[in-house]
Protein backbone atom coordinates (compact mmCIF):
# COMPACT_ATOMS: atom_id res chain seq x y z
CA UNK A 1 0.00 0.00 0.00
CA UNK A 2 1.26 3.44 -0.90
CA UNK A 3 0.63 5.86 1.95
CA UNK A 4 -2.09 8.36 1.04
CA UNK A 5 -1.17 12.03 1.53
CA UNK A 6 -3.66 14.61 2.71
CA UNK A 7 -5.21 15.95 -0.52
CA UNK A 8 -5.67 19.34 1.17
CA UNK A 9 -2.05 19.64 2.29
CA UNK A 10 0.03 22.61 1.18
CA UNK A 11 1.53 21.74 -2.25
CA UNK A 12 4.70 23.62 -1.23
CA UNK A 13 5.27 21.40 1.80
CA UNK A 14 8.10 19.57 0.02
CA UNK A 15 10.05 22.84 -0.21
CA UNK A 16 11.15 22.56 -3.83
CA UNK A 17 12.83 25.89 -4.70
CA UNK A 18 11.26 27.97 -7.46
CA UNK A 19 14.32 27.53 -9.69
CA UNK A 20 13.96 23.75 -9.42
CA UNK A 21 10.39 23.59 -10.65
CA UNK A 22 9.51 22.51 -14.17
CA UNK A 23 6.70 21.53 -16.49
CA UNK A 24 6.12 18.15 -18.11
CA UNK A 25 8.00 18.09 -21.38
CA UNK A 26 10.89 20.13 -19.98
CA UNK A 27 14.20 18.51 -18.98
CA UNK A 28 16.22 21.16 -17.13
CA UNK A 29 18.37 18.49 -15.46
CA UNK A 30 19.93 17.52 -18.82
CA UNK A 31 23.10 19.24 -20.04
CA UNK A 32 21.53 19.79 -23.44
CA UNK A 33 17.96 19.55 -24.69
CA UNK A 34 16.83 16.17 -25.96
CA UNK A 35 15.33 16.06 -29.48
CA UNK A 36 11.57 16.38 -29.64
CA UNK A 37 9.55 13.50 -28.16
CA UNK A 38 8.58 10.97 -30.80
CA UNK A 39 5.62 9.35 -29.03
CA UNK A 40 2.78 10.24 -26.69
CA UNK A 41 2.03 8.13 -23.61
CA UNK A 42 -1.11 8.20 -21.50
CA UNK A 43 -0.09 6.77 -18.13
CA UNK A 44 -2.85 4.92 -16.23
CA UNK A 45 -2.24 3.32 -12.85
CA UNK A 46 -3.75 2.60 -9.45
CA UNK A 47 -1.27 4.80 -7.64
CA UNK A 48 -2.62 4.04 -4.16
CA UNK A 49 -1.77 0.35 -4.45
CA UNK A 50 1.55 -1.44 -4.89
CA UNK A 51 4.38 1.16 -4.82
CA UNK A 52 5.91 -0.26 -8.00
CA UNK A 53 3.67 2.17 -9.89
CA UNK A 54 5.51 5.10 -8.26
CA UNK A 55 8.76 3.91 -9.83
CA UNK A 56 7.12 3.59 -13.23
CA UNK A 57 5.59 7.05 -12.88
CA UNK A 58 8.86 8.77 -11.97
CA UNK A 59 10.72 6.87 -14.69
CA UNK A 60 8.19 7.92 -17.33
CA UNK A 61 8.26 11.55 -16.19
CA UNK A 62 12.06 11.59 -16.50
CA UNK A 63 12.05 10.10 -20.03
CA UNK A 64 12.39 12.86 -22.66
CA UNK A 65 11.62 10.68 -25.68
CA UNK A 66 7.91 10.59 -24.78
CA UNK A 67 5.33 13.29 -24.13
CA UNK A 68 2.79 12.58 -21.41
CA UNK A 69 -0.50 14.39 -22.04
CA UNK A 70 -2.48 12.56 -19.33
CA UNK A 71 -1.88 10.86 -16.00
CA UNK A 72 -4.92 8.74 -15.13
CA UNK A 73 -5.57 7.93 -11.48
CA UNK A 74 -7.50 4.66 -11.54
CA UNK A 75 -9.34 2.55 -8.97
CA UNK A 76 -8.58 -0.74 -7.28
CA UNK A 77 -11.09 -3.49 -6.59
CA UNK A 78 -13.34 -3.14 -3.52
CA UNK A 79 -11.64 -4.03 -0.23
CA UNK A 80 -8.27 -4.46 -1.90
CA UNK A 81 -5.72 -5.22 0.84
CA UNK A 82 -3.34 -2.65 -0.65
CA UNK A 83 -5.96 0.11 -0.33
CA UNK A 84 -9.39 -0.90 0.99
CA UNK A 85 -10.81 2.46 -0.03
CA UNK A 86 -13.55 3.53 -0.12
CA UNK A 87 -12.50 5.83 -3.00
CA UNK A 88 -9.29 4.40 -4.38
CA UNK A 89 -9.34 6.56 -7.52
CA UNK A 90 -9.38 9.69 -5.35
CA UNK A 91 -6.55 8.22 -3.28
CA UNK A 92 -4.60 7.53 -6.46
CA UNK A 93 -5.11 11.13 -7.54
CA UNK A 94 -3.78 12.38 -4.19
CA UNK A 95 -0.68 10.20 -4.54
CA UNK A 96 -0.13 11.45 -8.09
CA UNK A 97 -0.33 15.08 -7.00
CA UNK A 98 2.06 14.37 -4.14
CA UNK A 99 4.70 12.76 -6.39
CA UNK A 100 4.52 15.67 -8.82
CA UNK A 101 4.92 18.09 -5.91
CA UNK A 102 7.96 16.19 -4.65
CA UNK A 103 9.48 16.45 -8.12
CA UNK A 104 8.63 20.14 -8.47
CA UNK A 105 6.59 19.35 -11.59
CA UNK A 106 3.61 21.51 -12.51
CA UNK A 107 0.40 19.55 -13.13
CA UNK A 108 -0.89 21.72 -15.98
CA UNK A 109 -4.18 19.83 -15.97
CA UNK A 110 -2.64 16.50 -16.96
CA UNK A 111 -3.89 14.60 -13.88
CA UNK A 112 -7.37 13.16 -14.35
CA UNK A 113 -9.36 10.97 -11.98
CA UNK A 114 -10.80 7.76 -13.33
CA UNK A 115 -13.99 5.95 -12.44
CA UNK A 116 -14.59 4.96 -8.84
CA UNK A 117 -15.67 1.41 -9.72
CA UNK A 118 -15.51 -1.28 -12.39
CA UNK A 119 -17.84 -1.60 -15.36
CA UNK A 120 -21.26 -2.99 -14.52
CA UNK A 121 -21.57 -4.66 -17.92
CA UNK A 122 -19.81 -4.76 -21.29
CA UNK A 123 -22.00 -2.09 -22.90
CA UNK A 124 -22.14 0.69 -20.30
CA UNK A 125 -19.16 3.01 -19.77
CA UNK A 126 -18.20 4.43 -16.41
CA UNK A 127 -18.21 8.04 -17.54
CA UNK A 128 -15.51 10.08 -15.83
CA UNK A 129 -13.16 13.00 -16.45
CA UNK A 130 -10.49 10.44 -17.33
CA UNK A 131 -12.61 8.67 -19.95
CA UNK A 132 -13.53 11.97 -21.60
CA UNK A 133 -9.91 13.15 -21.58
CA UNK A 134 -8.74 9.86 -23.11
CA UNK A 135 -11.21 10.24 -25.96
CA UNK A 136 -10.15 13.84 -26.57
CA UNK A 137 -6.44 12.98 -26.68
CA UNK A 138 -6.92 9.93 -28.89
CA UNK A 139 -9.08 11.81 -31.38
CA UNK A 140 -6.79 14.84 -31.51
CA UNK A 141 -4.81 15.24 -34.74
CA UNK A 142 -1.19 14.53 -33.86
CA UNK A 143 1.38 12.66 -35.96
CA UNK A 144 3.09 11.18 -32.89
CA UNK A 145 1.94 7.63 -32.10
CA UNK A 146 -0.09 7.23 -28.92
CA UNK A 147 0.55 4.51 -26.34
CA UNK A 148 -1.83 3.79 -23.49
CA UNK A 149 0.40 2.50 -20.68
CA UNK A 150 -1.79 0.72 -18.13
CA UNK A 151 -0.36 -0.79 -14.97
CA UNK A 152 -3.62 -1.75 -13.28
CA UNK A 153 -7.23 -2.25 -14.26
CA UNK A 154 -8.65 -1.15 -17.60
CA UNK A 155 -11.91 0.53 -16.60
CA UNK A 156 -11.08 3.98 -17.92
CA UNK A 157 -9.77 2.93 -21.33
CA UNK A 158 -12.70 0.54 -21.80
CA UNK A 159 -15.10 3.33 -20.86
CA UNK A 160 -13.43 5.69 -23.32
CA UNK A 161 -13.76 3.02 -26.01
CA UNK A 162 -17.45 2.52 -25.25
CA UNK A 163 -17.95 6.28 -25.47
CA UNK A 164 -16.01 6.55 -28.76
CA UNK A 165 -15.06 3.24 -30.44
CA UNK A 166 -12.91 5.02 -33.04
CA UNK A 167 -10.15 5.50 -30.48
CA UNK A 168 -9.24 1.80 -30.84
CA UNK A 169 -7.47 2.38 -34.14
CA UNK A 170 -5.65 5.46 -32.87
CA UNK A 171 -3.62 4.03 -29.98
CA UNK A 172 -1.72 0.97 -28.77
CA UNK A 173 -2.58 -0.53 -25.39
CA UNK A 174 0.47 -1.64 -23.39
CA UNK A 175 -0.91 -3.55 -20.42
CA UNK A 176 0.72 -5.06 -17.37
CA UNK A 177 -1.71 -7.80 -16.49
CA UNK A 178 -3.37 -11.07 -17.28
CA UNK A 179 -2.38 -14.66 -16.53
CA UNK A 180 0.16 -16.85 -18.27
CA UNK A 181 -0.59 -18.18 -21.75
CA UNK A 182 -0.65 -21.92 -22.41
CA UNK A 183 2.58 -23.10 -23.97
CA UNK A 184 4.53 -20.03 -22.85
CA UNK A 185 4.68 -20.22 -19.05
CA UNK A 186 3.16 -21.82 -15.99
CA UNK A 187 1.51 -19.83 -13.20
CA UNK A 188 3.46 -19.43 -9.96
CA UNK A 189 2.72 -21.79 -7.12
CA UNK A 190 -0.32 -20.63 -5.13
CA UNK A 191 -1.16 -18.02 -7.77
CA UNK A 192 -4.32 -15.96 -7.42
CA UNK A 193 -7.14 -17.67 -9.36
CA UNK A 194 -7.63 -14.44 -11.33
CA UNK A 195 -4.51 -12.37 -11.99
CA UNK A 196 -4.36 -9.26 -9.79
CA UNK A 197 -4.68 -6.48 -12.39
CA UNK A 198 -7.27 -8.37 -14.39
CA UNK A 199 -9.33 -8.91 -11.24
CA UNK A 200 -9.71 -5.13 -10.81
CA UNK A 201 -12.13 -5.13 -13.75
CA UNK A 202 -12.52 -8.34 -15.73
CA UNK A 203 -15.35 -6.87 -17.80
CA UNK A 204 -13.22 -3.93 -18.95
CA UNK A 205 -10.49 -6.28 -20.11
CA UNK A 206 -13.09 -8.36 -21.96
CA UNK A 207 -14.32 -5.23 -23.75
CA UNK A 208 -10.83 -4.31 -24.94
CA UNK A 209 -9.75 -7.82 -25.93
CA UNK A 210 -12.93 -7.97 -28.01
CA UNK A 211 -12.32 -4.57 -29.66
CA UNK A 212 -11.46 -5.55 -33.26
CA UNK A 213 -9.27 -2.55 -34.11
CA UNK A 214 -7.28 -2.27 -30.87
CA UNK A 215 -3.61 -3.29 -30.90
CA UNK A 216 -2.59 -4.85 -27.59
CA UNK A 217 0.90 -5.42 -26.20
CA UNK A 218 0.51 -7.56 -23.10
CA UNK A 219 3.04 -8.08 -20.32
CA UNK A 220 1.46 -11.04 -18.48
CA UNK A 221 2.15 -12.15 -14.94
CA UNK A 222 5.07 -14.44 -15.73
CA UNK A 223 6.91 -11.54 -17.38
CA UNK A 224 6.22 -8.73 -14.96
CA UNK A 225 7.43 -11.08 -12.22
CA UNK A 226 10.83 -11.02 -13.94
CA UNK A 227 11.27 -7.37 -12.89
CA UNK A 228 13.02 -8.01 -9.58
CA UNK A 229 15.38 -5.59 -7.86
CA UNK A 230 17.19 -6.33 -4.63
CA UNK A 231 16.87 -4.37 -1.44
CA UNK A 232 20.58 -3.57 -1.72
CA UNK A 233 19.99 -2.07 -5.19
CA UNK A 234 17.13 0.01 -3.87
CA UNK A 235 19.18 1.23 -0.91
CA UNK A 236 22.26 2.13 -2.93
CA UNK A 237 20.78 3.14 -6.29
CA UNK A 238 17.47 4.72 -5.22
CA UNK A 239 17.34 5.75 -1.55
CA UNK A 240 20.83 7.25 -1.59
CA UNK A 241 20.15 9.62 -4.49
CA UNK A 242 18.17 12.23 -2.55
CA UNK A 243 14.70 13.06 -1.18
CA UNK A 244 12.76 11.63 -4.13
CA UNK A 245 14.68 8.37 -4.08
CA UNK A 246 14.36 8.13 -0.31
CA UNK A 247 10.59 8.51 -0.65
CA UNK A 248 10.40 5.78 -3.30
CA UNK A 249 12.45 3.40 -1.18
CA UNK A 250 10.49 4.20 1.98
CA UNK A 251 7.24 3.25 0.23
CA UNK A 252 8.63 -0.18 -0.67
CA UNK A 253 9.94 -0.66 2.85
CA UNK A 254 6.55 0.35 4.25
CA UNK A 255 4.86 -2.29 2.12
CA UNK A 256 7.44 -4.92 3.08
CA UNK A 257 6.93 -4.07 6.75
CA UNK A 258 3.16 -4.48 6.34
CA UNK A 259 3.70 -7.89 4.76
CA UNK A 260 5.95 -8.89 7.65
CA UNK A 261 3.42 -7.69 10.23
CA UNK A 262 0.79 -9.77 8.46
CA UNK A 263 2.91 -12.83 9.20
CA UNK A 264 4.34 -13.49 5.75
CA UNK A 265 8.06 -14.03 5.12
CA UNK A 266 9.66 -11.05 3.39
CA UNK A 267 12.13 -11.42 0.53
CA UNK A 268 15.14 -9.17 0.00
CA UNK A 269 13.93 -8.51 -3.56
CA UNK A 270 10.91 -6.61 -4.84
CA UNK A 271 9.11 -6.76 -8.17
CA UNK A 272 8.86 -3.39 -9.93
CA UNK A 273 6.41 -5.01 -12.29
CA UNK A 274 5.02 -1.83 -13.87
CA UNK A 275 8.39 -0.66 -15.18
CA UNK A 276 8.06 -2.46 -18.57
CA UNK A 277 5.57 0.28 -19.45
CA UNK A 278 8.57 2.62 -19.71
CA UNK A 279 10.78 0.09 -21.45
CA UNK A 280 8.27 -0.62 -24.22
CA UNK A 281 7.29 3.01 -24.88
CA UNK A 282 10.26 5.24 -24.07
CA UNK A 283 13.31 3.01 -24.53
CA UNK A 284 12.73 1.93 -28.12
CA UNK A 285 15.47 1.79 -30.74
CA UNK A 286 16.14 4.81 -32.96
CA UNK A 287 16.17 2.84 -36.20
CA UNK A 288 13.26 0.50 -36.92
CA UNK A 289 11.73 1.72 -33.64
CA UNK A 290 10.79 -1.01 -31.21
CA UNK A 291 11.71 -2.42 -27.82
CA UNK A 292 14.30 -4.44 -29.67
CA UNK A 293 16.06 -5.98 -26.66
CA UNK A 294 12.86 -7.53 -25.31
CA UNK A 295 11.07 -10.53 -26.79
CA UNK A 296 7.47 -11.30 -27.64
CA UNK A 297 5.35 -13.70 -29.64
CA UNK A 298 2.32 -12.84 -31.72
CA UNK A 299 -0.85 -14.75 -30.96
CA UNK A 300 -4.46 -14.43 -32.07
CA UNK A 301 -6.15 -12.24 -29.48
CA UNK A 302 -8.20 -14.54 -27.24
CA UNK A 303 -11.41 -13.80 -25.45
CA UNK A 304 -11.25 -13.39 -21.70
CA UNK A 305 -13.73 -15.44 -19.71
CA UNK A 306 -15.50 -14.26 -16.57
CA UNK A 307 -13.17 -16.44 -14.49
CA UNK A 308 -10.08 -14.72 -15.90
CA UNK A 309 -8.89 -17.38 -18.33
CA UNK A 310 -8.30 -17.21 -22.08
CA UNK A 311 -10.58 -18.70 -24.72
CA UNK A 312 -8.97 -19.07 -28.17
CA UNK A 313 -10.64 -17.22 -31.05
CA UNK A 314 -9.71 -18.55 -34.47
CA UNK A 315 -8.84 -15.83 -36.97
CA UNK A 316 -8.85 -12.97 -34.48
CA UNK A 317 -6.45 -10.05 -34.79
CA UNK A 318 -2.88 -10.64 -33.59
CA UNK A 319 -1.60 -9.29 -30.29
CA UNK A 320 1.84 -9.14 -28.76
CA UNK A 321 2.48 -11.30 -25.72
CA UNK A 322 5.83 -10.45 -24.18
CA UNK A 323 7.94 -13.35 -22.98
CA UNK A 324 11.06 -11.48 -21.82
CA UNK A 325 11.87 -7.88 -20.92
CA UNK A 326 15.31 -6.29 -20.82
CA UNK A 327 15.58 -5.58 -17.12
CA UNK A 328 19.19 -4.37 -17.39
CA UNK A 329 18.30 -1.56 -19.79
CA UNK A 330 15.10 -0.78 -17.90
CA UNK A 331 16.55 -0.52 -14.40
CA UNK A 332 19.94 0.97 -15.27
CA UNK A 333 18.15 3.69 -17.23
CA UNK A 334 15.93 4.39 -14.23
CA UNK A 335 18.80 4.48 -11.75
CA UNK A 336 20.82 6.91 -13.87
CA UNK A 337 17.87 9.19 -14.65
CA UNK A 338 16.94 9.34 -10.98
CA UNK A 339 20.52 10.22 -10.06
CA UNK A 340 20.71 12.94 -12.75
CA UNK A 341 17.45 14.44 -11.56
CA UNK A 342 18.44 14.30 -7.89
CA UNK A 343 21.73 16.09 -8.57
CA UNK A 344 19.92 18.84 -10.47
CA UNK A 345 17.20 19.16 -7.83
CA UNK A 346 19.89 19.52 -5.15
CA UNK A 347 21.58 22.26 -7.18
CA UNK A 348 24.72 20.18 -7.67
Amino acid sequence: MTRIPDPHADPDRHAVPADRRWRLGETPWLDRPFPAPRARVIVDNDFSGDPDDLYQLVHHLLSPSVRIPLLVASHLRPDDPLDPGPDTAANAEAVLADVLARMGAEQDGCVVRGAAAALVDAATPQDSPAARAIVAEAMRDDPAPLFYAAGGGLTDLASAYLLEPRIAERLVLVWIGGPEHDGLALPPRDAMPVEYNLLIDVTAAQVLFDAPALEIWQVPRDVYRQCLVSDAELRRRVAATGPLGAYLYDEVRYEQDRVHEFGMPVSESYALGDSPLVLLTALRSTFEPDAASSAYVERPTPQLTADGTYRPVRGSRPMRVYTHVDTRLMFEDFFHKLDEFARWQAGA
